[in-house]
């Protein structure tokens, strides 16, 4: 099942926890618990682009399956990665539920994000 297409958030479980646990300050954290993230993937073979638009703020992510890249994290960092599968990065998964809906899930210690969006296109 292909990931390619354009998705908003309908629903969203452990946003506060886990954004004060990666060191997100409480005024973005208050602005972005309500906002309803749309991410668009691409996707050709091994090589991903995924742009996340939370109201103003534009995250773009290129990377390509078992190489290592630079990506930008939740907090703005640039960080060096290597996605060694389509579903899995060491805290972060994700799966399409059907045709029509994500599930990303991000976890820390014990602490788990979960994440539900919608297929708009």
């Amino acid at each position: 099942m292909s990931f390619s297409g354009k998705y908003q958030l309908e629903s969203q479980e452990g946003f506060v926890e886990f954004m004060k646990a990666i060191g997100l300050p409480d005024d973005l954290i208050e602005k972005g618990k309500d906002i309803k993230s749309v991410t668009e993937i691409e996707e050709n073979g091994d090589q991903f682009k995924v742009t996340i638009t939370t109201g103003a703020k534009v995250m773009i992510n290129s990377f390509t399956i078992g190489q290592e890249t630079e990506i930008e994290s939740l907090t703005g960092e640039k960080i060096k990665v290597t996605l060694r599968s389509q579903t899995c990065m060491h805290e972060f998964t994700s799966h399409c539920i059907d045709d029509n809906a994500v599930v990303c899930t991000l976890t820390l210690g014990s602490l788990v994000y979960k994440r539900i969006s919608k297929r708009l296109a």
